[in-house]
């Protein structure tokens, strides 16, 4: 089948135009560098592909040099039968610096160029046009104007391309670069000549950005934002994570109803509802936080807010792109870890993915309102004003937020450079304000849970199983007599130094499937049903048995480092690709947990 190539660089809307074209349900986003794959899907007889985007082909990142490589490659296949550039209208300057270094390329390897001139009903709307005819004859390929967003001329575009691609020969470019010319200087010629004055393009964008880059009303803005961003993802996502644990109670039910009772009953309630069914109930999270963060995302303004963040940032080797990432690792380590795919830096990157754990998540809280109400009076309060159980809260999440920080920059200046040629300046494009398209964000949103399941779910499944063989064999056998009990007993000079018994080290040990189990595990060993919901009742049990202080908060602190999360280290070992990696973070904030906790417990 003969392959028509898109490229153009980022914020295009190439990516949309492909969508229209082929019918399939692909990422869009305007915001720089979050197409780094290669996209297919057939129209008619071709099969389009949408190469990743770049500014140039002289690539400064380490995402624009793949995106460069597999351009080049694209263009020297045989079946290659015509390169289709996408330009933006509104910013024809910046387009045309790769739009002819890539005709350039073509005609050297005898390949046709069509140019598409996106968003042209943002030119119409303004009150101007741009005479395609002339600017074809002045570069030698085909000019055709349309709008992927409203659809303007889709038809006919759609018509014509499939024409040039069937008639190569009849769109060879006469004029193109030479080698003494330059695609900077010849696309400022030619912008000056048909292109918008950008004055007239800037001039709404840049009465929006004084007020949103303010100082002062950007950042009121911006923290508002932020807090929407933040909450949404506990409001709006809480009916949805309801609905789910419903929904699996009721399949729990009707299948305990037909399943034969015994191991097999046990199996299916415990193993798969009860540990592999639980990690259901982050889709509805992770579903939220893409429905947002695509909003702002499509909008223009995720990239005022990565701006607005960077200087702060950047003192410790990160990027303003890290801020969002962090935030809604609050709510969630597994979206947050999705959403560092913005981040332009790989070096970056993996900093923010690997330190993102270190956020005190919404799993944390049942175990730090557990531990809170052991060690803090209820009413006790903190300079004689403010409570001290939601002072110990906030030091919690400060302690996590520090740690974070602090890990990063000891990353940043001990990991290897070879991630990237040379640690590149924070250089952002600021995207035209433009509405999201509603479809493409739709398909993004649903994607983003299905693709999260389609993770997970596999190790999840082995370690729930696993947990479940433990704490069930052997038969007839209460959990202490169990083998995850005998475990625990065999583990328990490992819980020594913490000030613990065995039973807090099984509740650890089955918490690596879900934070939040150590209640219910604990609960369970000191024989008390229902602890998540009555954790009041259980904190008096822990302190009737003698929970130190010292104890107390070198567990609490534990679980504000330590990564006792399955969920976090399978998103982790799909977003890096890295079994080695994954793991081997989990053991390293394993141990550094483990040190805070005995170090605790020894000077108090």
């Amino acid at each position: 089948m003969q392959k028509i190539l898109m490229v153009g660089k980022p914020n295009s809307g190439k990516s949309l135009l492909f969508n229209q074209l082929t019918g399939l349900r692909q990422k869009v986003a305007n915001y720089p560098g979050v197409t780094v794959e290669v996209k297919r899907g057939q129209c008619d007889k071709f099969e389009v592909v949408d190469l990743p985007g770049t500014y140039t082909m002289r690539g400064l990142s380490r995402d624009e040099e793949i995106a460069v490589k597999e351009i080049k490659h694209a263009i020297e296949q045989d079946d290659t039968a015509l390169v289709l550039c996408v330009l933006d209208a509104t910013r024809l300057e910046r387009s045309l610096v790769l739009g002819l270094q890539i005709q350039k390329l073509a005609k050297e390897r005898g390949k046709s160029v069509l140019f598409a001139l996106n968003f042209i009903d943002e030119v119409h709307r303004i009150g101007e046009d741009i005479d395609t005819s002339a600017l074809s004859r002045e570069l030698g390929s085909p000019v055709l104007a349309l709008s992927a967003r409203s659809l303007e001329g889709l038809t006919e575009f759609r018509q014509a391309m499939l024409e040039y691609a069937a008639q190569p020969q009849d769109i060879l470019p006469e004029h193109c670069l030479t080698q003494a010319e330059s695609a900077v200087k010849r696309s400022h010629e030619l912008a000056n000549q048909f292109g918008l004055k950008m004055d007239v393009v800037l001039k709404k964008q840049n009465a929006i950005d004084r007020f949103l880059l303010n100082n002062w009303s950007g950042s009121v803005v911006f923290l508002g934002i932020m807090f929407v961003l933040f909450q949404s993802i506990f409001t709006l996502a809480t009916p949805l994570m309801d609905g789910v644990e419903t929904l699996v109670a009721n399949i729990a039910s009707g299948v305990s109803a037909v399943a034969p009772a015994g191991i097999v009953r046990d199996f299916f309630n415990d193993a798969i509802f009860g540990g592999f069914g639980s990690f259901l109930v982050f889709v509805p999270q992770i579903m939220v936080l893409t429905l947002v963060i695509g909003l702002l995302e499509d909008s223009g303004y995720l990239a005022r807010a990565a701006l607005m963040c960077h200087r702060p940032l950047s003192a410790i080797g990160l990027s303003g792109r890290s801020f969002i990432p962090y935030l809604s690792g609050h709510a969630c380590a597994i979206p947050a870890i999705m959403a560092a795919r913005t981040i332009e830096s790989p070096h970056k990157r993996l900093i923010t993915m690997m330190t993102i754990p270190l956020m005190s998540c919404s799993a944390r809280l049942p175990v730090y309102a557990l531990l809170v109400a052991v060690l803090v009076p209820q009413d006790a309060t903190f300079l004689g004003i403010f409570d001290l159980q939601g002072a110990a809260f906030f030091g919690l999440y400060f302690f996590g937020i520090v740690m974070a920080l602090l890990v990063s920059q000891l990353l940043n200046k001990t990991m290897p450079r070879d991630l990237e040629a040379s640690d590149m300046p924070f250089i952002l494009e600021l995207p035209t304000y433009r509405l999201p398209h509603w479809k493409p964000l739709f398909y993004r949103v649903l994607n983003s849970g299905t693709a999260f399941i389609r993770r997970a779910a596999p190790v999840i499944f082995v370690v729930s199983v696993g947990i479940w063989i433990l704490g069930y064999f052997p038969l007839n056998s209460e959990l202490e007599q169990s083998w995850l009990g005998q475990l625990g007993h065999i583990i328990q000079p490992v819980f020594e130094p913490m000030g613990l018994d065995w039973r807090y080290g099984v509740a650890i040990l089955m918490s690596f499937l879900a934070r939040e189990v150590f209640v219910g595990a604990l609960g369970t060993l000191f024989g008390m049903q229902g602890a998540e919901d009555n954790v009041a009742g259980l904190a008096e049990k822990l302190q009737a048995d003698g929970l130190t202080l010292s104890a107390g908060l070198g567990l609490v602190l534990f679980y504000v480092v330590a990564l006792q999360c399955v969920a976090t280290v399978a998103m982790l070992r799909a977003e890096t690709g890295s079994n080695k990696l994954a793991w081997g973070l989990y053991a390293g904030y394993g141990v550094l947990a483990y040190g805070i906790a005995c170090l605790v417990n020894l000077i108090m």
